[in-house]
């Protein structure tokens, strides 16, 4: 069987969500994963962008970062998300791509993919959970499988047990609080393991 590929589809406007997706790569990577990080088009004008001195940073850091395109998810047979909570809810950028897969779920293209996701907010009761299940809400639509960790394993408890994906705080400094590196590339390992299991079960 060949390898499964693996899309990160991510949003970040200080960095935190786009860490939390190279950690993910790596995961994806050592669970043998061919793996793509890709970002969703910016929405915001560049003179607001301009007038944040972090978030102008990170645009620029990250400029070579392909933007994610419909043939990236028919590409993929597993997906992770990460973006940050925006009052409980997805970013707005997030969004707008996730509306442009109607024909590709016309089609079903979209069905039996496996999906899991991730998240940041600036407390630690900041809607990340609402936010992830906000995502699997389009999942659930698009006929995917999601790839949940669950508490399948013990490093959750040791990055603030969020059973739905990842999720951590970011202080006023930009910084996370909790140390999340080895659960997200655990999420990664298991929607990798997830989708085998379904790639085999369908050969």
């Amino acid at each position: 069987m060949e390898n499964i590929k693996l899309a990160v589809i991510y949003y970040s406007m200080g960095g935190t969500n786009y860490q939390l997706s190279k950690w993910a790569e790596e995961g994806g990577k050592e669970a043998g994963a061919e793996v793509k990080v890709l970002k969703v088009p910016e929405l915001a004008p560049q003179h607001v962008i301009d007038e944040n001195e972090g978030w102008k940073a990170h645009v620029e850091a990250t400029k070579d970062v392909p933007n994610v395109t419909l043939d990236d998810l028919e590409w993929a047979d597993a997906i992770i998300f990460s973006v940050p909570t925006r009052f409980g809810n997805m970013p707005a950028q997030m969004k707008q791509f996730l509306d442009t897969t109607g024909g590709l779920w016309y089609h079903g293209k979209l069905a039996n993919k496996v999906v899991s996701a991730m998240t940041s907010a600036q407390n630690s009761h900041g809607g990340q959970e609402a936010t992830i299940l906000s995502l699997y809400t389009t999942m659930h639509h698009w006929g995917a499988i999601i790839a949940s960790p669950g508490y399948t394993d013990p490093v959750q408890f040791t990055s603030g047990g969020n059973p739905y994906g990842v999720s951590v705080t970011v202080g006023q400094d930009g910084k996370m609080i909790e140390d999340v590196e080895a659960a997200v590339k655990y999420q990664a390992k298991r929607t990798v393991t997830v989708a085998e299991w379904v790639k085999k079960g369908n050969q």
